[in-house]
């Protein structure tokens, strides 16, 4: 396991970057899963990644395993290459943005969520 200093830094990336509660990120992965005519059981729903983000949210730090570690790193390199998380920028209503949302949300990154809060933060 990753020494505590490198844990905490780690620790904080990951709740910057997956900005989705646990309870956001369970429904998505739920509507994301259902068909028509099947639906998985709530623990079934979503990527492995997605349940996997969803269950390191719902731990204390102190409780992390190897393999969380694995999965939080990846998620922070995955939606750090795909956002520019300190100055995103306002979506566009194209298809492939709409994709491109529904791939950041899996691992529990909204750019919409992001944007809103940047917003309300500039603001005096």
């Amino acid at each position: 396991m990753a020494d505590a200093l490198e844990t905490e830094a780690l620790w904080e990336d990951f709740h910057r970057v997956v900005n989705m509660t646990s309870a956001e990120l369970a429904a998505w992965l739920r509507v994301r899963d259902a068909a028509e005519n099947t639906e998985p059981l709530p623990d079934e729903a979503g990527s492995a990644t997605g349940r996997h983000v969803l269950a390191i949210l719902q731990k204390r730090r102190t409780d992390l395993t190897d393999d969380d570690v694995r999965v939080m790193y990846e998620v922070v390199d995955t939606v750090g290459d795909l956002v520019d998380l300190e100055d995103e920028p306002e979506p566009e209503r194209a298809p492939q943005d709409t994709r491109r949302r529904h791939r950041l949300m899996t691992p529990g990154h909204d750019p919409l969520k992001a944007r809103r809060r940047g917003s309300r933060e500039r603001q005096p």
